[in-house]
């Protein structure tokens, strides 16, 4: 049950007498952030009118940012809260108080309730229109100082510049591999045959051989060494899922003679289950002698979890959610997310899409690496009159090289900006390790940290709207600082 919220002008009562300090950011962030829109998508989720009300809208929305915001776990979130007057000024409250505002196990269901697509229709509505009304401006003075002609002629409805990129937003797991996860599956396995023996105890008296002081001492042995030959790895490979093998014949034989499965949890029965398929693909991928499976299991605790293989430099392979992202006049907007590792290039028709959707019409430019300007992309491209960054088709000469040659160029410079967005949202706000666990709760943090970068960058345009003054802000005493830059500098 959800009980609609009227939103007004809030008075907080400080304590000691203390009064808000407008200036402050969260007093600031608490006039930006769209509320009536935030209540009127999420009440959408609730379905029936029985039942306890549910926490209001503003709370549960703001505690989701102030953890992207800030960095916090669902506990520290929940803490700060109830500590800090501003923070509670912007969750809606009326007066301060010392009490705690819920309990940090809902923050779960805030992430439930508050999707990756609630988030990004929030997004388009509060960036959207000053998104293009910026990359229009920008497009228009890029235009008059290079005085460059479009080379294809744009329908008139065209508007705005669209960075487009991917990238993975990796979750927060231990590097996987395949001695460890065995090992791992191996130990759980041997924990649920040790709840479920007392059930069967009068059948079996003795509990299973599991051999689980030989299996450790082998794991540690393997574990020490430096370096391994692929005969020691398969080797203990092949150990390890013979235990698997034998103790999952185990639990079904204790199952099979009465003993209850309810016994072991909702989150070991889980594990069990994510546990013989990883057995299943572990057994194909040592009996073919290859390194790869389709869907492979990369973590126990979080089966939807796959490898992104992205080739850079230092960090070949990622583990965590890919998400395509598209940059509109310095906004964030999220165009695609998966956890599989889709090809970049065959979504671009579905990311110019998205942006039609959001902002009713193409966009002019279209800016991206090389995995996007393909021949069918291209072509689709000018039959909607989109110029795609790259080389063009057909034949040039050389006055049309050297020409086409100096616009790659600029198209790379101004592509850049995607590349530092990714930076600041992995860096700033922990986009770097996802701590949700969750398919869909990680996807909830994921495009919260999107609209949380888009918001201090509409706060930094709000207080620094001319070129001679900057904005910074101090986080120890969380007041935005305002300072003029040295034009002669």
């Amino acid at each position: 049950m959800y009980k609609h919220e009227i939103y007004g002008q809030l008075k907080l009562e400080m304590p000691f007498g203390v009064p808000l300090r407008e200036d402050n950011r969260w007093v600031v962030l608490s006039d930006m952030v769209p509320w009536e829109i935030i209540d009127r998508e999420y009440r959408t989720c609730f379905k029936s009118n029985e039942g306890q009300i549910a926490l209001p809208s503003r709370l549960a929305f703001a505690a989701l940012y102030i953890q992207a915001e800030e960095g916090f776990t669902d506990e520290q979130t929940r803490r700060n809260i109830q500590e800090n007057p501003y923070l509670q000024y912007f969750c809606g409250f009326e007066c301060y108080t010392g009490d705690s505002p819920f309990d940090s196990s809902m923050m779960t269901h805030f992430r439930k309730r508050i999707s990756k697509e609630m988030i990004q229709r929030i997004n388009a509505l509060t960036f959207a229109s000053e998104a293009v009304a910026s990359t229009d401006n920008t497009d228009d003075a890029d235009a008059q100082e290079e005085g460059v002609e479009e080379e294809i002629p744009l329908p008139s409805n065209n508007r705005g510049t669209l960075i487009l990129d991917a990238t993975c937003c990796p979750a927060d797991i231990h590097y996987p591999t395949d001695v460890g996860l065995l090992n791992h599956a191996r130990e759980l396995l041997e924990n649920m045959i040790d709840i479920l023996h007392p059930f069967v105890q009068e059948i079996y008296s003795e509990k299973p051989r599991t051999y689980r002081q030989v299996a450790r001492k082998a794991y540690l042995g393997y574990t020490k060494k430096r370096k391994h030959t692929i005969r020691e790895t398969r080797a203990q490979i092949r150990g390890d899922l013979q235990y698997i093998r034998r103790d999952i014949g185990y639990i079904q034989k204790m199952v099979a003679s009465g003993a209850p499965l309810e016994a072991l949890g909702s989150e070991l029965y889980r594990k069990l289950l994510v546990i013989q398929e990883l057995a299943r693909q572990q057994w194909e991928m040592y009996n073919d002698k290859k390194h790869t499976v389709e869907d492979r299991i990369v973590s126990i605790a979080q089966p939807h979890i796959r490898p992104i293989v992205r080739g850079k430099a230092g960090v070949p392979v990622e583990f965590g959610a890919k998400v395509m992202v598209g940059l509109v006049g310095g906004y964030a907007f999220l165009m695609k997310a998966d956890w599989n590792n889709y090809a970049e290039g065959s979504c671009l028709r579905e990311a110019v899409e998205e942006y039609r959707q959001t902002f009713g019409f193409y966009p002019k430019t279209i800016l991206a690496d090389r995995a996007y300007p393909s021949r069918d992309n291209k072509l689709w491209c000018a039959s909607v009159g989109i110029r795609l960054s790259g080389p063009r088709l057909g034949r040039k000469s050389a006055a049309e090289k050297a020409e086409e040659t100096k616009q790659i160029y600029l198209d790379s410079c101004d592509r850049v900006a995607i590349e530092g967005e990714f930076g600041v949202v992995k860096r700033r706000y922990t986009l770097d390790h996802v701590m949700a666990k969750l398919p869909d709760t990680s996807m909830s943090s994921i495009a919260m940290g999107f609209f949380s970068a888009n918001m201090e960058r509409k706060l930094r345009l709000l207080f620094a709207p001319d070129s001679d003054w900057a904005v910074k802000y101090d986080f120890v005493i969380g007041d935005i600082i305002l300072f003029q830059r040295c034009l002669d500098c």
